[in-house]
Order: structure tokens, then sequence, then C-alpha cells
């Protein structure tokens, strides 16, 4: 039996711990309802309200009509009075008496409704209050998981040298090898032509004066002077 027990201990702070795994992991959405539940007994507390107020108004109908009735039958009673009927007068009295009985009754339920609405009132207000909050502090701690959640990404992303942000990096630096080597590659070709192609065998012919384009200063002055000389002959003496 004592194994027994013991296995069941265990159970149940597998079953706790477990539970409470779950509720961590769901803290934002478990607040979220709690805070939609908390806003539906607020909106029925509304709703109670204006019942209560209804009641109110109706009470103060109630009060009205009475105290007109009232003063009419005080009215009829004084009437009567001044025609000297007593008897319809007192009669009329015990209306108005009546009447004032059921117009301190109601005025009472007017009162006690008058302050139960000003406590509800209050209540919803400071709740709706609480709640406003409750409501910001949700909005914060989505915003912080948010932010968790990307620094985790971000912090996975770079922290294997195998991650994509890496391998990204890598292949960005291949890339630029890449280039670098046909920079080179091309800066060579020119190197060698210069050295060994077509363009260093004119560089040496034009070293030697040999080639089409060697003397062309020399010959174009010469021929310049030729015409100049030719017009300078043909002038007359």
């Amino acid at each position: 039996m004592a194994v027994f027990s013991k296995i069941l201990t265990m159970l149940r702070g597998d079953v706790h711990s477990i539970g409470q795994s779950i509720v961590d992991s769901n803290a934002n959405r478990i607040y979220e309802q709690e805070i939609i539940e908390a806003k539906a007994h607020v909106a029925t507390a509304r709703q109670d309200l204006t019942a209560v107020m209804a009641k109110e108004m109706q009470a103060t109908r109630e009060i009205e009509r009475l105290q007109r009735e009232m003063q009419r039958y005080e009215g009829l009673a004084l009437e009567a009075l001044q025609k000297n009927q007593s008897a319809l007068a007192e009669e009329v009295a015990g209306k108005v008496a009546d009447i004032e009985t059921a117009l301190a009754a109601q005025t009472t339920v007017r009162d006690d409704l008058a302050g139960h609405i000003a406590r509800l009132k209050d209540l919803i207000r400071g709740a709706e209050a609480v709640l406003r909050d409750h409501e910001r502090e949700l909005a914060m701690a989505k915003t912080t998981e948010s932010v968790y959640r990307a620094t985790a990404t971000i912090s996975n992303s770079m922290g294997s040298g195998g991650s994509k942000l890496m391998s990204a990096k890598e292949s960005l630096e291949r890339i630029k090898q890449r280039h670098q080597d046909t920079a080179d590659r091309m800066q060579a070709a020119d190197a060698l032509d210069g050295e060994f192609g077509d363009k260093a065998l004119e560089r040496k012919l034009a070293a030697a004066g040999i080639g089409a384009t060697s003397n062309r200063t020399a010959e174009v002055m010469a021929r310049l002077r030729q015409r100049a000389a030719d017009v300078g002959g043909d002038k007359p003496a």
C-alpha cells in the first residue's frame, strides 16, 4: 500500500507539472480569455443597471402621479369643508391619507433604487477602468512575447555556423571572391597582351620609328612647307 501511495503521489505531481506547463505556454491566451469573460460580466452588469434605472423612472412617474392625485383630493376636501360637508370632507381626507401612505412607500422604493444605481455605476466604472488596465497589460505582454520570439529566432540563426544567416554571408563572400577573380584574370590578360600581343609589337615599331604613323608629323610638316614654297614661287617678281 505504501508503494501504491507513492506511485499516486508521483502521478499527481506529473499531472500538476504538465498542467502548469500548459498554463505557462498559453498564459497570454488564458489571460485574454479571462479579460473577455470579465468584459461579458461587465456587459451583463450594464444591462442589469439599465433595468434598475428603468424601475427608478417608473417609480418617479408613480410618485408624480400620486402627488397630483393627492393635491386633487386635498382640493376636493377643502371644497367640501367650505360647503359644510364635513362627512364628505372626512371621507376625502381618508383618501388623501391612503395616497400619502402609498406616496411614502413609493418614495422609499425610488430612493432605494437610486442608491443601487449609484453603487452599480461606481462598480461598473471601476471594473471598466480595471479592464482597460488589463487590456493594456495584455497588449504589452503580447508585444514583449513577440520581441522575445524574434530575438530567439535571430539568436538561433546567428548562433550556429550552418544557420541561414551564416550561409547567406558565406554565399556573399563567395560571390565577391568570384568577381575579384574575374577582375584579376582580365587585368592579367591585359598585361599579357601588352607584353606578348599585337599591342606590344606596335609599341616596339613606334619606338623604332617604323610604321605608317611613326613619321606622320614630320611628313605633314614637310608637305605644308612645300605648299608654302609653291605659293611663294607663284607671286610676281
